[in-house]
């Protein structure tokens, strides 16, 4: 990174906005339990673009997780740990919660109040904790993109898996930017990307 992205980016938050990935845990992939998303391999081929995409841009990356006393999303099973290939490394921050939003972790909120909340947002589900983390952030004058393709949610009632994604879509849309993962990818490649000096 040269010199003067680095400093625009002390400067400017949006410059090297946080990518926050929502957990990315096997509760959501084991087929066989109550919390499992229909769709969500087409959802994590596209968290895992955005994710390599953010390393390689040297975003700032948040991990949330979700955990609970009950049955699900407990540290107790291996059903709250990291799905393969989305473990967290070292340079990148992990929040837990107990509930939907990630502004339920108090470490995450204060994060985002100190760096001009500034965040993309990707991960699951779609109808419990992106939708409510959107409605947060808008309370709190913060600006969000949300790669609505990274995304998933669970069925509600007679709604399918899709339609209530598509749903929760267009209303997240009501507070925040909503874009496909490409689309994010090729925008800030080319807005973030150094400037060559001239010789």
């Amino acid at each position: 990174m040269s010199s003067v992205v680095y400093l625009k980016a002390l400067a400017d938050p949006s410059i090297a906005p946080c990518f926050v990935l929502i957990d990315a845990q096997e509760e959501y992939v084991a087929g066989t339990r109550l919390m499992a998303v229909p769709d969500a391999q087409a959802a994590l081929q596209n968290c895992r673009a955005a994710l390599q995409h953010a390393r390689l841009m040297g975003f700032p990356i948040a991990f949330l997780r979700q955990v609970s006393r009950s049955a699900y999303f407990n540290p107790a099973t291996t059903f709250s740990g990291w799905i393969e290939g989305f473990e967290p490394t070292g340079a990148d921050m992990i929040f837990e919660r107990d509930k939907p939003s990630c502004y339920s972790s108090s470490q995450f909120a204060e994060l985002m109040d100190s760096c001009g909340g500034h965040f993309v947002l990707a991960g699951f589900a779609g109808e419990t904790t992106c939708l409510s983390t959107a409605i947060d952030a808008f309370h709190r004058k913060h600006r969000f993109a949300y790669l609505a393709d990274a995304s998933a949610s669970h069925g509600l009632g007679e709604l399918t898996a899709k339609e209530v994604q598509a749903a929760v879509t267009k209303i997240i849309g009501v507070y925040g930017e909503i874009l496909d993962t490409q689309s994010w990818i090729t925008a800030s490649t080319h807005n973030h990307a150094p400037s060559r000096r001239r010789r």
